[in-house]
């Protein structure tokens, strides 16, 4: 009995993060659009040439991505610090510490994500593909048809960069080892291909680029994994010697 209302209290508690998660990002979305002509005119202004609407409803739509990608990036350090709340009575004293530190970490990351996706990933791709299309083509940009392929190039990496502290926040949990990655690296390089194929447009240099962004981010989630993991053994170590 006694099991079942500390699930009871468990789900509710989470379900209490989830509905403060969920309102902040309606929030911030709701900021996010308040500014988003301003943030359409920069995301535009490097542009050579006009962007077409085929509808009435097309910038509107935009318009809502561009304040959905705003509301995810302020969203994250947020869902963290309540993720991190939600396991604070499984973790010791140093694991809190340290996986306090992730939060930030993490806004970091995503914010570099979006920023590599967009300042080196998006203009070598869209360059790759106008130079295939110079000779006997006019170019024609619909407003739906360049932000889909500039978020496409965008936001995956922005999720991706996450990687490495996610392993490293697992690791520090025990759910993780370095020797546990190692074994799956074959069959996570296979996901990776699959993934840079279906979160990229349909064109090689991208589907490459964000394979070799997976793989990097990969193997330096393996060096954090193993740091993280011997620190811990070493700390259990002293503790059994002290014991």
């Amino acid at each position: 009995m006694a099991q079942e209302l500390e699930l009871v209290d468990h789900l509710d508690e989470l379900r209490k993060r989830i509905l403060i998660v969920g309102a902040s990002f309606l929030a911030f979305f709701i900021v996010g659009f308040i500014f988003v002509e301003q943030i359409y005119q920069f995301l535009v202004k490097d542009l050579n040439t006009e962007l077409a609407l085929l509808g009435p409803t097309d910038i509107l739509w935009i318009y809502f991505k561009i304040a959905g990608v705003v509301a995810i990036s302020l969203t994250i350090p947020l869902a963290a610090y309540h993720t991190w709340r939600f396991v604070l009575p499984a973790l010791e004293v140093k694991q809190r510490k340290a996986t306090l530190m992730l939060i930030p970490a993490l806004f970091l990351l995503f914010i570099t994500g979006l920023g590599f996706g967009y300042a080196i990933v998006f203009p070598t791709v869209l360059s790759f593909l106008q130079g295939l299309s110079n000779e006997g083509f006019q170019m024609f940009y619909t407003t739906e048809k360049y932000f889909n392929f500039l978020f496409q190039m965008t936001v995956p990496f922005g999720i991706l960069f996450e990687m490495p502290v996610v392993v490293l926040f697992l690791t520090a949990l025990g759910i993780l080892n370095p020797d546990r990655l190692k074994k799956s690296r074959k069959i996570c390089y296979f996901v990776f291909t699959v993934l840079a194929v279906i979160l990229t447009p349909p064109d090689f240099l991208s589907d490459i680029l964000v394979l070799v962004c997976l793989i990097v981010l990969f193997e330096i989630s393996i060096t954090i994994s193993a740091f993280v993991y011997r620190k811990r053994l070493e700390r259990e170590e002293k503790l059994n010697l002290d014991y």
